[in-house]
């Protein structure tokens, strides 16, 4: 049984990666806010870790080295930054908050701007969260393009205001997040310095076109689910339902889109490698996302502290090369047009 009690040694090479062009760097392991709460039908579902459980948790992660937490408006209604901002109070110029904004593409939304609403959101979550700034703002989803120039002159506002150290930004089409450095560069607006995008073993699209794009643009890269919406934990199997408090079993339909037959092929072979080389399964998982080109860090959550310090582990070794291959071969999926053409006329 993992104990918290033993804390892991990192190899400091591997421990904090650059963000990008943030002038910062961040734990190459994130912590993502999103069970904190459990407020709403939605996030209710993901899970329901309360005040003092999440403190517990900040704790382990600060106590192992994660410094960077990831956090948003959203995540129950306000609550999860809440209890973030609480536990970090007394230590906040040592770690570092990536935090999200939801905003309405409403250019009427309260009779504000867009510019405007943004301003206010993240306004609204620093006094939420007890804190003068975050690290990293980002804006939680892709908005109508005719609006970049007010969400950047925003973003201007608030970096000029020391409300925010850096931005980034979040699940952006490639060719949105060219456009918007672009007409960044164009107008002397700050350009995003990162990008936070969904990226596991089980969902790898972000390599067919917004790796590129990432590396192109030297961003940093943060991912999220890194273990495919608790799928590639171990605990679903072929001849093993989702059962009991999982965000399988409890929230079943919702996050990224997946073939079972596919999940159960690969979590076969993790399972494999894990006991080649006397590892767990997220382990294995998580290990080989931080060996991948471009990411910066992976935003991994737990329920309890047994699963945080375990994932934890996934830190400071490196995967044999025959077990990275064997991982590539069970994860590989077609190649979405126009790569595979390019692929093929490269050949």
């Amino acid at each position: 049984m993992i104990r918290s009690s033993v804390r892991l040694t990192w190899d400091r090479a591997l421990q904090y990666r650059c963000l990008g062009g943030s002038g910062f760097d961040v734990s190459v392991l994130s912590f993502g806010t999103a069970t904190f709460g459990g407020v709403g039908p939605f996030y209710g579902k993901l899970g329901s870790t309360s005040r003092a459980e999440a403190r517990r948790l900040i704790d382990v992660c600060i106590d192992h080295g994660i410094t960077t937490f990831d956090t948003a408006d959203s995540y129950s209604d306000g609550l999860a930054e809440a209890f973030l901002g609480e536990a970090i109070v007394t230590r906040r110029s040592s770690v570092r908050v990536s935090h999200k904004i939801a905003v309405s593409s409403d250019a009427q939304v309260q009779g504000m701007s867009f510019r405007k609403s943004i301003v206010t959101s993240l306004e609204r979550s620093l006094s939420n969260m007890g804190t003068d700034y975050v690290d990293l703002l980002q804006l939680h989803v892709q908005y109508p393009p005719g609006l970049i120039e007010d969400a950047l002159r925003a973003f201007d506002d608030l970096l000029s205001a020391g409300k925010a150290r850096a931005v980034g930004c979040s699940n952006l089409s490639g060719w949105f997040l060219l456009k918007s450095q672009m007409q960044a560069e164009r107008m002397g607006l700050p350009r995003y310095c990162s990008h936070q995008v969904c990226y596991s073993l089980l969902h790898r699209d972000f390599e067919w076109e917004l790796r590129d794009v990432a590396i192109d643009q030297e961003l940093g890269v943060l991912a999220w689910s890194p273990l495919g919406w608790g799928r590639l934990t171990g605990h679903v199997r072929r001849d093993r339902p989702p059962v009991g408090d999982t965000r399988a079993h409890n929230a079943p339909g919702t996050g990224p889109p997946c073939d079972p037959a596919r999940l159960f092929d690969l979590v076969d072979v993790l399972a494999d490698v894990a006991r080649a080389i006397d590892k767990t399964v997220p382990q294995v998982a998580l290990n080989w996302l931080l060996s991948r080109p471009a990411i910066t860090s992976a935003i991994i959550g737990a329920r309890t502290e047994r699963q945080l310090v375990e994932n934890i582990g996934a830190v400071g070794w490196s995967l044999p090369a025959d077990c990275l291959a064997a991982l590539d071969s069970a994860s590989t999926t077609p190649k979405a047009y126009p790569r595979w053409l390019q692929d093929q006329l490269a050949a």
